[in-house]
């Protein structure tokens, strides 16, 4: 499993982050604080803090470098 952090912090990305996401048969985990919920769940990321960076897990891919490619924007650093 591979964790970077991300920035979600528009309705806009959020969305766009999510049709990334369902672009691929991987699973992705957005963790912040105690809270672990599903990466392609629109309504679950709308349930966290936005306002701070978020960790995302990255279930081990075939694609890994694909997936790393399409979520560049969205990753912090």
């Amino acid at each position: 499993m591979k964790t970077v952090q991300i920035s979600l912090n528009s309705i806009d990305k959020v969305k766009s982050f999510v049709n990334d996401l369902t672009k691929f048969d991987t699973d992705f985990d957005l963790v912040s604080g105690r809270y672990v919920i599903d990466a392609k769940s629109i309504m679950g990321i709308f349930s966290l803090d936005l306002s701070k960076p978020i960790d995302l897990n990255i279930h081990e891919s075939p694609e890994m470098d694909k997936i790393m490619e399409t979520l560049a924007p969205y990753i912090i650093g």
